[in-house]
């Protein structure tokens, strides 16, 4: 049976699709679970999604009927988003599956809905990074003081907002640890898929280059990585794009490149050809760690959050214990000095991070949930 729930209706909610990255690839994943079903977001733009996903019915909110310049700088359109999550008309549903990093977790829906959110992480804008997100936006004096207002606000939200699903879905242990500090609420675990196909014939040589994947946003840590690469002379290739891209560059030397966006074969042919994958920020889960462990390729990565779930000392990769350039450029060094030969494949990733396993978990929960919902 591919639909969520037997003889149930039902839709999913993501928080936007407008750009593609690791919890746009997990959604295409969990739609799997009723072909049928349509997708609510809060906006959507076709261009930047390039067609993934394409045949599917893609309702959207009330901000999609704004004037398109703002719908391209959608983040002065914060002070609208918990209304427009809100607003959406979810009553014709026996099942509402959210994909929430941030706003749709808060939908509404009535007595007989079961909601089921699957959380990537609790805002950290609002909670443990509220300050360094008013200096990311350079908020000073006045304006500073009326964003900790404004910040304040969303969080009250925010908190009543957790309480609204049914059931709590964590990525990781690291994300059901910071949604119980945050919303004391306890939540399931179910680790997303990698769904880069592996591809046929033998494995292609390693080459002398080191890769980043990510989003080029000021969360991700991207500048200590390069800085990191500046010092090394190690070739360092980055994909991915967002709005930090022309600053990156500006202090990048000759042995950073920037492929913007790829295509997944050439995504899976960079991870494969890698001698290592670098991720330089505290993730929830950490996508890239975990394409890179099932590709066969070792992760360097911050040792705190959903990465240390996934990759493993010596074994699997490096981690290193604080996020600055020198601390990265150590652990660098550590790999260089263990040589290749030192880091094995995990043999168990492949069932660990298979779609199979995570649809199979997700169908369980929801026959469950329906088990102990109220007609």
């Amino acid at each position: 049976m591919n639909h969520a729930s037997s003889q149930k209706k039902t839709a999913f909610i993501h928080d936007f699709l407008v750009t593609f990255g690791g919890a746009e690839r997990v959604l295409e994943s969990l739609i799997k679970l009723d072909p049928d079903a349509p997708i609510y977001t809060l906006l959507y733009d076709s261009d930047a999604m390039k067609g993934r996903l394409a045949g599917r019915e893609i309702r959207t909110s009330f901000l999609q009927k704004f004037p398109r310049f703002l719908r391209k700088r959608y983040r002065w359109l914060l002070p609208f988003y918990p209304v427009a999550a809100e607003s959406l008309d979810l009553r014709e549903f026996d099942v509402v599956i959210s994909s929430s990093g941030a706003w749709s977790k808060g939908i509404v829906t009535r007595l007989r809905t079961l909601h089921i959110a699957y959380l990537h992480s609790p805002m950290r804008l609002l909670w443990d990074a509220n300050e360094q997100y008013l200096d990311v936006v350079r908020a000073g004096g006045c304006r500073r003081f009326i964003g900790r207002i404004f910040l304040s606000y969303l969080r009250i939200w925010d908190r009543e907002a957790a309480d609204r699903p049914d059931v709590l879905v964590s990525n990781s242990e690291y994300t059901r640890a910071r949604a119980e500090k945050y919303y004391r609420r306890d939540s399931v675990v179910i680790h997303p898929p990698v769904t880069l196909a592996e591809g046929e014939g033998d494995r292609p040589a390693k080459e002398d280059f080191f890769l980043v994947v990510s989003r080029l946003t000021a969360s991700k840590g991207i500048d200590i990585a390069i800085e990191a690469f500046n010092k090394l002379k190690l070739p360092l290739r980055i994909v991915g794009e967002g709005r930090e891209r022309s600053r990156l560059e500006s202090f990048a030397e000759e042995n950073v490149s920037f492929l913007g966006s790829v295509d997944d074969a050439e995504l899976v042919s960079l991870y494969r050809r890698a001698k290592a994958v670098v991720v330089p920020s505290e993730e929830d889960f950490g996508m890239a760690a975990a394409e890179a462990v099932r590709l066969g390729t070792p992760a360097i990565a911050y040792g705190k959050g959903g990465t240390a779930e996934i990759v493993e000392e010596g074994k699997t990769g490096e981690l290193f214990g604080a996020v600055t350039p020198e601390v990265l450029a150590d652990a660098v060094r550590r790999f260089l000095d263990r040589g290749e030969a030192s880091y094995v494949p995990d043999t168990d990733a492949a069932r660990r991070f298979s779609e199979e396993r995570f649809l199979s978990e997700w169908r369980d929960l929801i026959r469950k949930g329906d088990d102990g919902h109220p007609e």
